[in-house]
């Protein structure tokens, strides 16, 4: 089935499923079952077909994910060069003395030798509050710039540690900075997209850079919102959609995305609906109802970095 899989092709001439199995987890600290959980959810994802998946430092899961990644090479089922992997570098890594080392630790928990591709998880530094209990308490950090950072992630690329960089939760204005100083330039920006907040601004400015737009939240994370009037699953232009297509909603919501040229990373440890998220490849939105669909733009956010959320400096109100 992963044949079936549409491909994108990056700035720098490499290429990428438009699809992917995102394994983003709701704490840092993961209980047993709940590690157990990300390494089935991979492997049944590999057996569905799923060749791209969304990873991350902060997730605190990667050493499962390898692990179900290295199964199934041992198996024979995939190549190291068959599968796509993301990971992401966090707040508290943006010192470039610390990008290299990060990235390595990475690749250490993931069990490979490369990344396809790495990001800036987000535009700002943060470091722990030493007067906080705990040290729960995230304090911005002035002291890294993000474009410091980014000339430390152009290096990994050198060193052969990733094939492609990239950025999440930019703005326009920062990825303008970026392009600034770069010698390489970002492949993707990664950002919450979906019917109810299109980034159709943020979509234009990176695609007139041959910058590509990954989608994360793009069923409108559910698992995030308890507001009925805010559930795009139940939108009911989206539930008209799935009844003339005898699609599911969660399919409709990903093949506008795929059409949209947008990658798409859809998260779910259910092997049923993992086959259904992936059973996107025999029907077509029309013209008219991708618009429809753009229409439903109302810059509805459901992910909030809450410390930085007041400074006029990282406008997340900019980045549609």
């Amino acid at each position: 089935m992963s044949n079936l899989v549409e491909m994108v092709k990056f700035n720098n001439g490499q290429q990428y499923p438009i699809l992917g199995l995102g394994t983003w987890q709701t704490t840092p600290e993961l209980k047993e079952s709940e590690q157990t959980e990300i390494y089935e959810a991979v492997k049944s994802a590999i057996d569905i077909g799923y060749r791209h998946f969304d990873c991350a430092a902060y997730y605190n899961n990667e050493k499962s994910v390898g692990k179900a990644i290295a199964e199934k090479i041992k198996k024979g089922i995939i190549k190291r060069e068959d599968i796509y992997i993301t990971s992401k570098l966090w707040n508290d890594k943006h010192n470039p003395k610390d990008v290299k080392s990060t990235l390595i630790n990475i690749l250490k928990d993931l069990g490979l030798d490369y990344l396809d591709l790495f990001l800036i998880h987000w535009p700002f530094a943060t470091r722990n509050d030493p007067q906080a209990q705990g040290n729960t308490v995230l304090l911005l950090d002035s002291g890294d710039s993000y474009l410091d950072t980014w000339k430390a992630m152009e290096q990994c690329v050198q060193l052969g540690l990733t094939k492609s960089i990239g950025v999440s939760n930019f703005n326009i204005k920062q990825i303008q900075n970026i392009l600034e100083v770069a010698t390489i330039k970002p492949a993707v920006n990664q950002v919450e997209n979906h019917p109810y907040l299109t980034q159709n601004k943020l979509k234009d400015f990176c695609e007139s850079n041959s910058i590509l737009l990954t989608a994360y939240g793009p069923l409108g994370s559910p698992y995030r919102n308890t507001n009925p009037k805010e559930l795009l699953l139940y939108e009911p232009i989206v539930k008209q959609l799935a009844d003339k297509y005898k699609k599911t909603a969660a399919q409709i919501l990903i093949r506008f995305q795929i059409q949209r040229g947008v990658i798409v990373i859809p998260k779910s440890s259910n092997p049923i609906r993992q086959k259904e998220n992936f059973d996107v490849w025999d029907f077509k939105l029309s013209k008219e109802e991708i618009n429809l669909l753009e229409s439903l733009n109302k810059n509805l956010r459901y992910v909030l970095f809450t410390p930085a959320m007041h400074l006029k400096e990282y406008p997340f109100n900019e980045c549609s």
